[in-house]
This record gives C-alpha cells, sequence and structure tokens, in this order.
C-alpha cells in the first residue's frame, strides 16, 4: 500500500489523467478481437477485389480512358463514386472504391470509440473501472488508441495489398482511407460527451457521416475535379482529393491529421468538464405516468428513431439512385463487359432495368443490416438488464420479444416500400415494377432477421455472428458477379434465389420458400428463447 501510495504521488497531474492507458487499451483490443479483423477483413476485401474486377471490365488503356471521359461528363455517377483523376487501373480502383472504403472505416471507426466511452459509462462498468487507479482520460484515450490501431490496420494492408498498381497510389489510399478513420473516430468521441446513450450517439455520429457523404456528392456533381467548396468541407472529399494514382497530393494528408487532432483535443477539454455518467445534453425525464401499455408499444418507443432514420434514409437513396438510371444506361453505352456484370446483378432485361433491379438489389442487402440491428436490441436490452424487470410483471418472454421483431421484420417492410417509391419518384415512371422489385426482396431480408432471432434465441453469446451473416451476404451481392464467383456459392445469399425484378418473370415458388424459411428460423428462435435463462 505504502509503494502504491508513493507512486502515485510522484505522478504528475497529467500523468494521473492518463493513468491506467495501457491496460484499459489491452482491454479493448481484447473484447474486439474478433469485430475488429472482421471489419478490416471486409474493407480489405472490398478494396483488393476492385483491380481484378475493373481489369476485366477495362483491359485496355483505351476502354480505361473512355470510361473516364464518361464519367467527366456524368453527373449522377460523379454523385455516387466521385470523379476520375486517372484513367490507369490503380486510378479507378480509387474512384471505385475509396469513398466507400473511407466511409466503412468511418463506421468501424465510430462503433470502436462509442463502445469504449459511452457504452462503457451507460451500463455502469466505467465507474467501477475509474474506483481502481485509473485516470478521468484514460478511457477516452484508449479508445482512440484502439480506433488508430483498427485504422492504421486497414491502411497498411491497402498499401500493400495496391502495391502492384503503384506504391506512391496505394501508400497515398491506404493513409487516407485510415485519416477518414480517425476524423470520424474523434468526431465520435466528441459526439459521445454530449449524450447519455451510446445509441443516440452512433446515431448521430452517423448522421454526421451520412452528411458528409451529401456534400461531397453534391460537391462532385456540380464539378468534375473535385474543386467544389462543399466537397472541401467533407472528409470524404479529402479522401478523393488526396488523388491516390494521379499525381498524389500529399499535403491533403495534413487535413486529416489536423481535423482529427483538432477534435481530439476538443473533446478530451469536454470530457474533463462533466461527471461520469453524465453528458452536456441530458436526457428529458419522463412523464410523470407512464402511457405505455403493451410490450410492442415498448418495443416502438426504443427503436421509432432509428426506424425513422432508415426510412428517410432509404427514402432519399431511392430517389437518386432512380435518378442515376438513365445516367448510368448513358455510361455503360457499348460496353459488353460492364453490361453483363450488371445483368448478372440485375437481370437480362434492358439496361435500364437491370440497373433498377441491381439498385432494389442494394438496397434490400443493405436493409438486412437494419433488420439484424432491430432483432438483436433484443440482445441489448437483455445483457444491459433493462428486460429482466420487464418480464418480472405480467409480459411473458414470447410477447415481449413479439414487440421488437414486429417493429424488426414490419420496419423491413417499411424501408423497403419507401425505398422503391423513391426510385420510382428519381426514374419518373414505372411505379409498380420498381415498387414491387423492391417488395420482393423481404423473404431474404426476413431470412436473415430470422437467422439472427435463431441466435438470439438459442445461442445467445454467438448472437453477434448475425452480423457476419448480413455483411457476406452484402459481400457476394456487391462483389461476386463481378468476380464471376461459382454459382454454388452465390446460391449461398438467400438473395440469390429471388427473381431478377424489374423486368424479369415473378416466380413465387422462392419467395413462398423463403418466407416459410424466415417463420421456421424466428419459431426456432422464440421457442429456444422461451427455454434458456437470461442471461446476467
Amino acid at each position: 500500500m505504502t509503494a502504491t501510495v508513493a507512486a502515485d504521488a510522484r505522478l504528475t497531474p497529467r500523468s494521473r489523467q492518463l493513468a491506467g492507458t495501457v491496460t484499459l487499451l489491452r482491454l479493448a483490443l481484447r473484447r474486439d478481437r474478433v469485430m475488429i479483423p472482421v471489419w478490416v477483413a471486409v474493407i480489405l476485401m472490398m478494396v483488393l477485389s476492385m483491380p481484378g474486377s475493373l481489369g476485366s471490365v477495362y483491359g485496355t488503356a483505351a476502354e480505361r480512358a473512355d470510361i473516364a471521359r464518361s464519367i467527366a461528363t456524368n453527373t449522377s455517377m460523379r454523385a455516387l463514386y466521385g470523379p476520375v483523376f486517372s484513367d490507369s487501373l490503380g486510378g479507378l480502383v480509387a474512384w471505385r472504391i475509396g469513398v466507400y472504403a473511407g466511409v466503412l472505416a468511418a463506421v468501424m471507426s465510430v462503433l470502436v470509440v462509442v463502445r469504449h466511452t459511452r457504452d462503457e459509462e451507460e451500463s455502469g462498468r466505467q465507474e467501477l473501472v475509474s474506483s481502481a487507479m485509473v485516470g478521468r482520460r484514460a478511457p477516452l484515450t484508449a479508445a482512440l488508441l484502439a480506433a488508430l490501431v483498427a485504422n492504421a490496420a486497414v491502411g497498411l494492408l491497402i498499401a500493400g495489398g495496391l502495391a502492384s498498381q503503384g506504391g506512391g497510389g496505394a501508400l497515398a489510399l491506404g493513409l487516407a482511407t485510415a485519416g477518414t478513420g480517425m476524423v470520424f473516430a474523434t468526431m465520435a468521441a466528441i459526439v459521445a460527451q454530449f449524450t447519455e446513450s451510446a445509441r443516440l450517439a452512433k446515431g448521430l455520429t452517423s448522421a454526421l457521416l451520412g452528411l458528409a457523404f451529401v456534400l461531397r456528392a453534391a460537391g462532385d456533381s456540380g464539378r468534375a475535379d473535385g474543386s467544389s467548396a462543399l466537397t472541401w468541407l467533407s472528409p470524404l472529399g479529402w479522401l478523393e482529393n488526396t488523388r491516390a494514382f494521379a499525381d498524389e497530393r500529399w499535403w491533403v494528408l495534413l487535413l486529416f491529421v489536423a481535423g482529427a487532432g483538432a477534435q481530439g483535443v476538443a473533446a478530451y477539454a469536454l470530457a474533463g468538464r462533466r461527471d461520469l455518467g453524465m453528458s452536456f445534453l441530458p436526457s428529458r425525464p419522463g412523464p410523470a405516468h407512464g402511457r405505455l401499455g403493451t410490450a410492442g408499444a415498448l418495443a416502438w418507443r426504443l427503436q421509432r428513431g432509428t426506424v425513422l432514420g432508415w426510412s428517410l434514409g432509404f427514402l432519399v437513396a431511392g430517389i437518386a439512385f432512380g435518378g442515376m438510371t438513365q445516367g448510368a444506361a448513358d455510361l455503360v453505352g457499348g460496353n459488353a463487359k460492364t453490361l453483363d456484370i450488371i445483368e448478372r446483378m440485375g437481370g437480362r432485361s434492358g439496361i435500364a432495368d437491370a440497373f433498377l433491379a441491381t439498385m432494389a438489389g442494394m438496397l434490400g442487402m443493405v436493409a438486412a443490416l437494419y433488420v439484424v440491428s432491430s432483432v438483436l436490441r433484443l440482445s441489448g436490452e437483455e445483457t444491459s438488464q433493462r428486460a429482466e424487470p420487464v418480464l418480472a410483471g405480467a409480459v411473458g418472454r414470447l410477447r415481449w420479444a413479439g414487440g421488437h421483431l414486429v417493429v424488426a421484420f414490419g420496419g423491413a417492410a417499411l424501408i423497403m416500400t419507401l425505398g422503391g417509391l423513391g426510385l420510382g419518384i428519381g426514374y419518373g415512371k414505372d411505379f409498380g415494377p420498381v415498387l414491387g422489385a423492391c417488395l420482393s426482396r423481404l423473404p431474404a431480408i426476413w431470412v436473415i432477421g430470422g437467422l439472427a432471432v435463431l441466435l438470439f434465441g438459442v445461442f445467445p453469446r454467438a448472437a453477434v455472428a448475425a452480423w457476419a451473416v448480413a455483411g457476406a451476404a452484402l459481400l457476394l451481392g456487391w462483389i461476386g458477379p463481378a468476380l464471376e464467383l461459382p454459382q454454388p456459392v452465390m446460391n449461398l445469399s438467400p438473395y440469390s434465389h429471388l427473381p431478377k425484378l424489374p423486368g424479369g418473370e415473378t416466380t413465387w415458388p422462392p419467395l413462398l420458400i423463403l418466407t416459410a424459411v424466415a417463420v421456421a428460423l424466428v419459431a426456432a428462435g422464440l421457442a429456444g428463447l422461451r427455454r434458456r435463462d437470461l442471461s446476467s
């Protein structure tokens, strides 16, 4: 005891603030020993699959120069992917995947930082940890260092994986991707100081990421050289303006350093000015008398913000994708290989219908992320001990779970309906077929949701694996056609069994079979939930 007190007395005030950082970092990396490698692997697979797929489509210098000229005059494609700064294969890779690699790195960073800051405080674990020799700013420092480790791995692996396309360009793209992740990591650290809920912190930071994407898209649609002021207001715009594989602008990397550094300083200042567990924007007190009479009403109250956010996002995305349909047809032109990939993804019924089917399919695969998130809210309620007081009353387990599942599966139907309406509005015609194309994706979405229910009910400790299922389906649907994966591999995804709509023939047996599979998975999961003990 005397030695401990003497050692503590030798610490400076600043070092006391960071005491225990190394131990907390080791704990964070141990807890994320699965999540971080999975995220890094997904980002790396997406990036490293691009040279082969783009090389098979645009195999000659003339074809690459032609696509670069087409994108320069195609506002919709620039809004979606950004401008092309070089017609080399590396330049096309940076154009096609650079912004989206940055988006995924940002999402990964937000999840890591919020998990080890606000989530720890909300659960009460941070108060227990802080009762030991842990400095006031050590948890925030450990969370940011964990995000730095994850982003450094992404950056280095991208640089090494694309080195064959040009060492300088590969390094620039890797550093810019990692820099984007760190900018949003420090942004999440600031947002976590203002909210009392980890879910709200993730939602607000994700909204800021969406705003950054919209600013970049608006700027790129107006200027083909990435010089728009709106583009420069977005960290995603900084990423593309690094100009990997096209006379790299190394000085742009200083913007990432400055942005992450300034936000990090602000986060540290805010963290030192509030009490543990509190926030600068405290939650409003609820009504004196509760008005929630059913388990379904409680589930809706807990998830309504998420449902509304996804609904708005799908409507806007649908309008944007629908407006790009004609531009995509012009861009493909006479490139038979590009047309073949789009038709494999969307069906052989003309480029416009094939593109709409592809976009409907993408919305459907992204909707799987929503349904998994909504189903796993059950797991969050259980592990946080909030479910036990509810179930201690007159509410049974099936009624409690059923309320959340109605929101999950019904919410998936709602967002796909709005996505279909958006596609129809953007395209300007064929509302019925386009809406039907989006709704036809629901059985596959429900199958993935059913798997999440099964894992939660029967294998609660492995419930997080539902994210891997949704991610695998997304990867297969996105890069599988470009890589020409064997059909047995593609058939592992429930989406591969759906009819290619609009334009294709509506075949009901696959839709009915997938729906029956989803019902069976949900029933098995609920049966498991009834028989097992609640997690403590």
